[in-house]
């Protein structure tokens, strides 16, 4: 299992690992429509919306899970939408409860290691698809990817694999994302959105006392799905605990800089597969990686993805 060369350099003025990770959401770039369809998820008790890109029949399906209250409205999936239309090549954007604007009417939610959810998914689109099926995870979603690609081994419904600026140690992750500046940066960002979906299914709580989200998950998605508390959570969901057991071949792509993960609790050789290749540039912060060299400045991101696919199908 090697580690990947990589060939993005951050601009110069754009140095720090909040500013890689902030621009980009910023950046006015036209946006991709989708075509919706509403489907039910593994519960049976609410519809999720799948936002597709549909191109030649014949060609690849990419497969996106997106991060934490994430969408096909993120720069990311904009930046894979954009790049596989060049391609010609299929994209869907299947959404967990209670994103994209569709609301939640059943008694779960969403968390890092919702690796059931995946699965459910993955094997309602291999179903219906007879070309290959790459399937990206974009940080909550890439923890969740990469939890169901250790346990399913060869069995998991996919040729080929990409998590992204995967929060893999949840423990390390809330570490960092309790330290300033980034608690400060990027709690409030979550909260104000998670916060709202969480008084609908225990209005009863003190939400007020929620100011980070160790205390969102102490509060709600440890009693909600049965942890003892944030930290039993962290422990058993943290997506690092499977890299040893993943069998397709799997791209696992984390900035050195990424405020979400320090660059000590990154996946060394000796934790993961042979069939996982690292990749981890010094820069790009969590799901950035701008390139103002190139016409469309996400590309690189989803150019270096796809190329992965290409080469290890």
């Amino acid at each position: 299992m090697p580690y990947l060369k990589t060939d993005y350099k951050a601009p110069i003025w754009l140095r720090s690992g909040h500013a890689q990770t902030i621009v980009p959401k910023f950046l006015r770039i036209p946006a991709v429509s989708f075509r919706r369809e509403l489907r039910l998820d593994s519960t049976g008790k609410t519809n999720v919306a799948y936002d597709f890109i549909d191109g030649d029949k014949t060609q690849p399906l990419v497969v996106m899970f997106h991060g934490l209250e994430g969408s096909s409205k993120s720069h990311y999936a904009q930046a894979f939408a954009r790049y596989v239309q060049r391609l010609g090549w299929r994209l869907v954007v299947p959404h967990f409860r209670s994103c994209g604007g569709v609301e939640n009417t059943a008694p779960f939610f969403y968390h890092s290691g919702d690796s059931a959810e995946i699965s459910f998914i993955l094997n309602s689109l291999s179903k219906e698809n007879s070309t290959p099926i790459y399937v990206a995870g974009i940080s909550l979603g890439g923890n969740a990817l990469a939890k169901y690609l250790g346990e399913n081994g060869n069995n998991a419904n996919c040729d080929v694999a990409a998590v992204i600026s995967a929060p893999l140690d949840l423990i390390a992750a809330d570490k960092a994302l309790n330290r300033q500046p980034t608690k400060k940066i990027y709690t409030t960002y979550f909260l104000r959105t998670l916060l709202p979906k969480a008084r609908k299914f225990y209005p009863e709580k003190n939400w007020d006392n929620c100011h980070s989200l160790t205390d969102f998950d102490n509060l709600f998605t440890a009693p909600l799905y049965g942890f003892a508390d944030a930290h039993d959570y962290y422990r058993q969901s943290s997506g690092k605990n499977y890299l040893h057991n993943i069998q397709k071949s799997t791209l696992i792509l984390n900035a050195e800089n990424d405020p979400f993960l320090p660059a000590i609790a990154l996946p060394k050789t000796h934790e993961v597969s042979s069939n996982v290749f690292l990749m981890q540039p010094k820069d790009g912060g969590h799901v950035g990686f701008p390139d103002f060299f190139r016409q469309d400045p996400l590309s690189w991101l989803p150019e270096t993805v796809l190329s992965f696919f290409t080469q290890h199908n």
